[in-house]
């Protein structure tokens, strides 16, 4: 709204122009409009817009106008500026927080299957570039706004020179179209090789260590430089584009003008003012029409961004778990899969598999890779649902469980000993305001880490990481162990948490478990023997099949 009161303010202060020019040219030394024979239909306008208000046109009132005019255009085109960028900002905002919303409600067999990098250019370059096509749009809007406000003043000075530049106009516009497909074409071609290079550098950067260590990562590199050509290649094709364009506006719209200016001068013989005035407002409305076809040039650009971004969104909430359970948990029992199968992409993984693992117990599953280790606890906690059998939480079905719940009682150890680049605090209580210091120092002493973090030089607020205090893997592992446990859970699930870990290191977590093992409940997945001896229940998966290989009361000694 305020951009076309832009365009009106600028059209009002534009109207006096020619009278300005006609005393000027016509009677300089008069006092006003009022004794001069109107020469149009606007000089008809303007001079009953003074005798209504009783005020005098002279050149000094004619210019003040003019001036204060344009300066109240100014005023609102910076106020709808500032109004269109807060709203772009909050354009990309929405769409950053409705793909992390979606994404983060996904189905765990979605998820796991899509390449993270994939979301990581969503996220950043193409809600970026979407914000920014949603900018040039606005920007065309606002620039066809004050097309019909020039058009609207231009109609009544002269309104079959103003249809037939219109005309023109428009001609001009379709003849360069092509230029705008082509640059719609570079910009598609250019999100979907940024969509694939990205995800391909993600995954490259993820494996670069065995790259690096059998000296294959020229490879990687050849890869990537390809694509990284291709990108340049699509981005060049937009330049091209865009100063072609900017190139063959320019001598066509001075070709046409030249013409007109002949015809009104030499053929028409219409008075110098009106000639002037007119052919100021035909450029006026042509020039315009120029740039709102420039911004619509990079509004499909970046378009396709939107459209690219928008179908992730979309797709991800397709995807979303089917979250039906309401029962409230209790955990007083124990946990126990009855029958369970399950298969990825029809090839089976577990196979009429049954376990139980008691409330209070320290349970470990072993087996070989591929067992279906990883897929029991994920079983547990509810990111899969078995194809057949069940799953019990004391005498409760998990389908009909509050999976948000139930997942409140977990603590959860993966294999990878994830930091964040950030305090001790921050990476143990995750940004969770709710807990306090007090909280963090509990959790860090149940999983053995107070010693080494009290003697930190800042304590908790010491920045652990790449760019902070270098921690060895079992302190960066007892740090995630102190995150796990910093909500009190009931359950402990360490999903191949000490696999990473020097023997000795993993002895010394195998102690810290033991000494947890008397609060809450443990289940363990593991290869190594440290683990499998300080249980009290071991499972042993094998082709698909669950078979208790331990079963006693009295934990053994790790040590």
């Amino acid at each position: 709204m305020a951009l076309l009161f832009a365009g009106i303010a600028e059209g009002f202060g534009l109207s006096m122009l020619l009278p300005l020019l006609s005393l000027a040219l016509d009677n300089p030394h008069g006092p006003g409009i009022a004794d001069l024979q109107p020469k149009s239909n606007l000089e008809q306008l303007v001079t009953g817009f003074f005798d209504t208000i009783g005020l005098t046109p002279t050149i000094g009132v004619l210019l003040t106008i003019f001036v204060m005019s344009i300066l109240l255009k100014a005023i609102l085109v910076l106020l709808a500026n500032k109004r269109v960028g807060y709203m772009v900002a909050q354009v990309a905002t929405d769409l950053r927080l409705a793909l992390i919303q979606a994404l983060f409600a996904t189905r765990w067999e979605y998820y796991v299957h899509q390449p993270i990098g994939k979301f990581s250019n969503a996220f950043a370059t193409e809600a970026s570039r979407a914000a920014i096509a949603y900018s040039y749009g606005i920007k065309v809007i606002a620039l066809l706004l004050h097309t019909a406000v020039y058009a609207s003043i231009a109609l009544v000075l002269a309104w079959k020179e103003t249809l037939f530049t219109l005309c023109a106009g428009v001609i001009i516009l379709y003849v360069l179209r092509r230029l705008v497909t082509k640059a719609k074409k570079a910009g598609k071609r250019q999100t979907n090789i940024l969509k694939a290079v990205l995800a391909l550098l993600t995954d490259t950067l993820q494996s670069i260590k065995p790259l690096r260590a059998m000296a294959r990562e020229n490879i990687a590199i050849l890869v990537l430089q390809k694509e990284t050509k291709r990108l340049n290649t699509a981005i060049q094709r937009e330049v091209f584009s865009k100063e072609a364009l900017k190139a063959l506006q320019e001598p066509l719209i001075t070709i046409f003008f030249t013409f007109v200016l002949y015809i009104l001068m030499v053929w028409w013989e219409i008075p110098l003012a009106t000639v002037l005035i007119m052919v100021f407002m035909l450029v006026k409305i042509l020039k315009t029409l120029q740039k709102a076809q420039k911004e619509y040039q990079s509004m499909v650009i970046a378009e396709s961004a939107y459209w690219s971004l928008y179908s992730k969104i979309e797709e991800t909430e397709k995807e979303q778990e089917a979250v039906i359970g309401t029962h409230q948990p209790s955990f007083n029992n124990a946990i126990h899969l009855q029958n369970v199968s399950f298969s990825y992409d029809r090839q089976p993984v577990l196979r009429k598999a049954s376990l139980t693992f008691p409330k209070g117990s320290f349970s470990a599953i072993i087996g070989p890779s591929g067992a279906g280790k990883t897929t029991i606890v994920d079983l547990i906690t509810g990111l899969l649902l078995p194809q057949e059998g069940q799953v019990w939480i004391d005498d409760t079905k998990m389908d009909v469980v509050d999976l948000k719940a139930w997942r409140r009682m977990i603590g959860y150890v993966p294999q990878e000993t994830l930091l964040l680049h950030d305090t001790v605090l921050a990476n143990v209580t995750l940004g969770d305001t709710n807990l306090t210091e007090s909280d963090v120092e509990d959790a860090l002493r149940d999983a053995g880490a107070w010693n080494f973090v009290k003697e930190m030089a800042d304590g908790l607020h010491t920045v652990v990481g790449e760019r902070g205090t270098r921690l060895s893997g079992g302190q960066r592992q007892r740090i995630t162990i102190a995150r796990a446990l910093v909500l009190k859970p009931e359950l402990l699930i360490l999903d191949e948490a000490t696999s990473a870990l020097d023997p000795d290191s993993e002895v010394e977590i195998c102690r810290t478990l033991l000494q947890l093992s008397d609060k809450l409940t443990i289940l363990a997945i593991s290869h190594q023997t440290a683990l499998l001896d300080a249980a009290d229940r071991a499972y042993r998966l094998e082709g698909g099949i669950a078979q208790i290989i331990k079963d006693q009361n009295v934990q053994i000694n790790c040590s």
